[in-house]
């Protein structure tokens, strides 16, 4: 889960890309860069930490011309804290390319060791991002062999990237002196996004992970880049589609986006984020009345921010108080997408305070978007302890997550997941409350699925292991964890956090 941006204006775009990733920051908070493009140079800056961080007045000046593109990142695979893994990356051959990508790469290693013995490519980080560039550099070679790089040379060059690519990935990239190029994996797991704003010199158009970027920024969104899907806008503004790169293609959209990753005011493949939500919170209150109408239930409490619309729909269909009884510290990052248990299970107590006045005496029913690792739950649970509660109920809006997710969440190995080998009284005593309801999976398909029937499959492997590319083996799995497990235990290395390159490149 990272946030991308690409934009095409007709003034210059560095302000717009930085505006565009503070809308975008919910989806990264470990690294941030930017890569600007006037005539055949790029302009590159990038480092460790929050947008606001990054970068300065310099950089923001330096980084010249009307397109470009950004990237916040959240780390999945590879080192956590390395600014060598930065996005974007680049390369000079046998054009100057920049690339964001969010997703993950399932083939990534056997696609690697094709790219050295075969392409004659050298790769130098852990990220799969850098491979899915140098799959992309080497296909538009191939491609302009025997022609000059167009539209149509470029989309061929895709299709050649979904052959030989698996797994989940949206995309951003420029080609230095020719434009921005945009395309979205066969199955269309990660969302993307793009609309245009009207400019007196002519249309302008931007690219995003979510549509609240093109809200925000004053853009009009169009639509969804379709999965399998490539787009194309020249340093001109003239636009080309090739609706389907890919030699089939299914929509198939992860679902967690919709329970946790995105923001609520943002419209993915035409669903409205907040919209499904409340539908989580009705189907829940469904649950409750028909077979737990046993619970004394005081008080409905969500846990901000993404439990909130659950929470308060809960609450109305089951004609109980709802109230805010935690008070979030907006200066902490977001707690599933920090590294590390300590780091998290830390950050809990400074992120959110709870208020004794709402709870003390009282049967409460806590609402929070799911229960991943168990870390923040049991946490919170404590914290509704020591304010008072007389009894803890938890709810969670999503179903249990017994698998790991393997298309761009962290979510990589099973001894993390508290619902592992566990059924809900086991998860219920870990997270030391007096009840858990969990959110049956056929209702958080048809909670999503509802407000647009067009889209009635999604992306759902961390809730029922089924991985839809097929490709996912327990020996993958396995190797997964390894790579993980071994990167937390040897990255203590300490790193400069930015970087700033200027690339010239020659048509």
């Amino acid at each position: 889960m990272c946030g991308i941006l690409g934009i095409v204006a007709k003034s210059p775009a560095n302000q717009l890309l930085y505006d565009g990733l503070l809308m975008l920051q919910h989806r990264g908070q470990d690294a941030s860069g930017i890569v600007t493009a006037q005539g055949n140079t790029f302009h590159m800056h990038k480092g460790l930490g929050l947008v606001r961080d990054v970068f300065r007045t310099r950089n923001m000046r330096a980084l010249t011309g009307n397109m470009g593109i950004g990237h916040v990142r959240y780390p999945t695979v590879g080192s956590a804290r390395s600014p060598a893994e930065a996005q974007p990356f680049y390369v000079n051959s046998p054009f100057g390319i920049v690339l964001s990508h969010n997703g993950n790469l399932t083939n990534a290693e056997q696609l690697n060791q094709e790219l050295f013995r075969t392409d004659l490519r050298h790769v130098n980080t852990n990220s799969d991002s850098e491979v899915l560039l140098n799959v992309l550099a080497h296909e538009l070679q191939e491609s302009t062999r025997n022609c000059q790089l167009d539209p149509a040379a470029i989309f061929s060059a895709v299709a050649g990237v979904h052959r030989r690519c698996k797994g989940a990935y949206a995309v951003v990239a420029m080609i230095a002196g020719y434009g921005l190029l945009a395309f979205r994996d066969p199955y269309g797991i990660r969302p993307l996004v793009f609309g245009t704003a009207e400019n007196e010199m002519g249309d302008e158009y931007l690219v995003a992970s979510e549509s609240v970027a093109l809200d925000t920024l004053g853009f009009k969104l169009i639509r969804d880049i379709e999965p399998g899907e490539a787009i194309f806008i020249d340093e001109n503004g003239n636009f080309y589609n090739k609706q389907c790169c890919a030699k089939t293609s299914s929509l198939s959209p992860c679902i967690f986006e919709y329970v946790y990753l995105a923001r609520p005011d943002s419209v993915i493949d035409g669903i409205s984020v907040y919209e499904t939500r409340l539908n989580m919170g009705e189907y829940l209150a469904e649950k409750i009345k028909k077979s737990m109408s046993h619970l004394n239930i005081d008080v409905v409490i969500p846990i901000p921010d993404s439990g909130r619309p659950c929470a308060l729909q809960l609450a109305n269909c089951l004609g109980v108080n709802f109230r805010e009884g935690f008070v979030k510290n907006r200066y902490v990052g977001r707690t599933f997408i920090m590294p590390g248990q300590q780091q998290r299970r830390k950050s809990v107590r400074q992120k959110l305070n709870a208020m004794s006045i709402e709870f003390r005496g009282k049967n409460v029913l806590l609402v929070d978007d799911s229960i991943v690792r168990g870390t923040t739950s049991r946490e919170i649970v404590q914290m509704a302890r020591e304010a008072g509660a007389n009894k803890i109920y938890f709810a969670s809006a999503a179903p249990p997550v017994r698998y790991p997710n393997v298309y761009g969440i962290d979510m990589p190995t099973r001894q993390e997941l508290i619902a592992t080998d566990r059924d809900t009284d086991e998860i219920c005593a870990e997270i030391d409350a007096d009840y858990l309801i969990f959110q049956d999976l056929d209702a958080l398909n048809r909670a999503v699925s509802v407000v647009s029937p067009a889209v009635d499959k999604f992306e759902t492997s961390c809730f029922d292991g089924i991985y839809i590319t097929g490709d996912v083996t327990p020996d993958y799995l396995n190797s997964l964890e390894f790579q993980r497990n071994s990167s937390q235990l040897s990255h203590h290395t300490r790193y400069n956090t930015q970087l700033d390159l200027s690339l010239v490149f020659s048509e």
